[in-house]
Order: C-alpha cells, then sequence, then structure tokens
C-alpha cells in the first residue's frame, strides 16, 4: 500500500470513529411550552419531561413558557424556538386558532409540533395529545359536584381564560350531561386567567352574587386553590365545597380544612413524560401522526390517535380525604 493511500484510508477510519457516535448520538431538543411559567400543574410535568429525556439518553429539555397566559406570549416563545431551530415544540396553548400561524411556520421549517394538555388547531400541529377523554373529565367535574349535592343546588364554574381550549371543551362535555344531575343548576361560569389572585377576586364574587352556592367547580389548578382559599376565608368551608382539578400538593390542606370535598386529576409527571415521548418518536421518524397510529409514550404503554389525530393519556383520579396525603409529596 502506498504512503498516501495508507494515510487516506487512516483518515478514513478516523472520520469514521469520530463522526459515527456524534451522529448517532445527536441530541433532540425537544421544547416544552406551557401556558405560563411558575404554575405547580406544568413544573410537575416538566418533571416528566426530564424523565423521559433521562430514559431517552439523547434528549435536551427546554421548559419555557410566557409570564403570563396569553396567546402573544406563547406567540413570542414559539418565534424564539424556532430561531434556535430546536427538533420539536410540545405546547399547551393559551389560544386554540392564535397560534396556528406560527405553528405552521415551526413545522415549514422542519419542527415537530405537538400540543398537549390544551390543543390547538388541527392545521397547527400533528397531533394532540389529551391528557384523558374530554367526555370523562366533563363528566367528572359535575359528578363531585353532585355527589355531594344529594338534594340538589346551586353550583358555578370557575374557568381559566375564555379561549383556554381544554377548560372549554369540558365545560362543554360538562353541559351536554347536566341532565343526568337533576336539581343540580349552574348559575354562573366565571373567568380567572389561571392568576391566584383573580382567581381567588372572581371566587369571592360568585360568594356575594349567589348567596345560595353549594359548590364551584374550578376545571384548573390554579382557580382551584384560589377558590378554596376564598371558601376559607369567607368561613364557608364545609358549606361551599370546592371541586375540579387541582394538585394533591396544593389541595391536601383545603381537603383537610373541609373547602373541598374531593376532586380530581391525571398524573402531570406523567403527562409531561408522554408529551416529551411522543414528541420524540415523531421527530426522530419512529412514528407519523395520522389517524389510527399508535404512538409509544414509555412506561405509559401506548397512544391511538383519532380522526382528528387526537388521543387520550389517561382517565381521571379523584382524590379525598381518604387517599390525598398518600400523593401530596409526589405532585
Amino acid at each position: 500500500m502506498s504512503i498516501l493511500k495508507k494515510l487516506l484510508t487512516t483518515a478514513a477510519v478516523a472520520a469514521t470513529i469520530m463522526i459515527s457516535p456524534a451522529q448517532a448520538q445527536e441530541t433532540k431538543r425537544i421544547a416544552l411550552v406551557v401556558k405560563a411559567l411558575g404554575i405547580g400543574f406544568f413544573e410537575a410535568a416538566a418533571k416528566g419531561a426530564e424523565e423521559a429525556a433521562k430514559e431517552l439518553g439523547d434528549v435536551e429539555i427546554i421548559y419555557t413558557g410566557p409570564t403570563d397566559t396569553t396567546a402573544e406570549g406563547q406567540i413570542e416563545v414559539i418565534n424564539s424556538l424556532i430561531a434556535q431551530n430546536v427538533d420539536a415544540i410540545a405546547v399547551s396553548a393559551n389560544d386554540t386558532d392564535a397560534l396556528v400561524p406560527t405553528l405552521k411556520k415551526a413545522m415549514d421549517r422542519g419542527i415537530t409540533v405537538i400540543s398537549w394538555d390544551s390543543g390547538v388547531a388541527k392545521e397547527g400541529r400533528q397531533m394532540h395529545l389529551n391528557p384523558s377523554s374530554n367526555p370523562l373529565i366533563g363528566n367528572m367535574i359535575i359528578k363531585l359536584a353532585a355527589d355531594n349535592l344529594p338534594d340538589g343546588g346551586d353550583v358555578a364554574v370557575l374557568s381559566a381564560t375564555t379561549t383556554s381550549t381544554n377548560q372549554n371543551t369540558w365545560i362543554e362535555e360538562m353541559n351536554k350531561v347536566m341532565g343526568n344531575y337533576p336539581g343540580v343548576n349552574v348559575v354562573a361560569t366565571v373567568y380567572g386567567d389561571d392568576k391566584a389572585d383573580k382567581s381567588y377576586t372572581e371566587a369571592q364574587g360568585l360568594m356575594k352574587s349567589h348567596p345560595n352556592l353549594k359548590a364551584i367547580i374550578a376545571p384548573t389548578s390554579v382557580g382551584i386553590v384560589a377558590a378554596a382559599q376564598a371558601v376559607t376565608d369567607a368561613g364557608k368551608a364545609g358549606e361551599i365545597n370546592v371541586t375540579g382539578l387541582g394538585l394533591p400538593s396544593e389541595m391536601a390542606g383545603h381537603v383537610d380544612s373541609g373547602a373541598s370535598k374531593s376532586f380530581a386529576i391525571w398524573n402531570p409527571i406523567d403527562l409531561g413524560y408522554s408529551a416529551t415521548m411522543i414528541a420524540y418518536n415523531l421527530a426522530s421518524g419512529k412514528a407519523t401522526a395520522e389517524a389510527g397510529a399508535e404512538i409509544l409514550m414509555g412506561r405509559m404503554g401506548a397512544v391511538t390517535l383519532d380522526d382528528n389525530t387526537e388521543g387520550a393519556m389517561a382517565d381521571p383520579f379523584v382524590y379525598d380525604a381518604s387517599n390525598v396525603a398518600d400523593f401530596k409529596d409526589i405532585f
């Protein structure tokens, strides 16, 4: 072998040694975009995302979101992620439609886009992961109130924002099954914008405007805590039941005080984990988001997509005085 040929061969082997492992272990950057930073539910979801990243081994999680629950804030965040050329964006949307043009731009740049928790319109993402079945959640939130109102009574809803996709869907599903709970009357729906202070004020307003109020249903982890505190501060714990969707770590004390008899939630850690696994499998070409497809979610099994390319992770789980203490240190 000539000296030149030997040198070229050696160089080729060296290049193979240096390049192939790097290519095989190329890190996927997955951005978990939440409704707003500083919310316990999403911080728990970020823990799940990091768990998935550690399990996969070649994933970097970018946990980000605006400071307020606005579509404008999320659009600014997403534009920044597009400029960084991330591999995937998994977003819990503040608005169904407003994010679509920006997310379409991301997909046009080759970025995988999914929504989770709170979805965007179909044209703005490849698939959507519901934390549970929307009909099951809608029925659950009214059932939690009705189960403690054997003679019926007035209830009110304290939601997040007027444009929040998931809350609006759950309230619609709740209204569809109201006939199953005779005597239970929804007297008002108000919005706390997923801000603790505004949600607290709205709960106070509900109690003043509806003196016969028996329950406040908050399908948002921020609203349920604020409403429970407002009920406690008004001296009405045990008289007005605060229920809906919340975290055991934030609601255990309110269950103990009697402000909340029960509430429900899926595990947000599992939700962040599942969203990350799905985003990874799509971005890596290991799965395709199409009707009927099954996409693996690691330890959570697989999600099957419907005709709208949506799938559900798990059923909601009810927490009350019998079990909330077992979970309050977990999430």
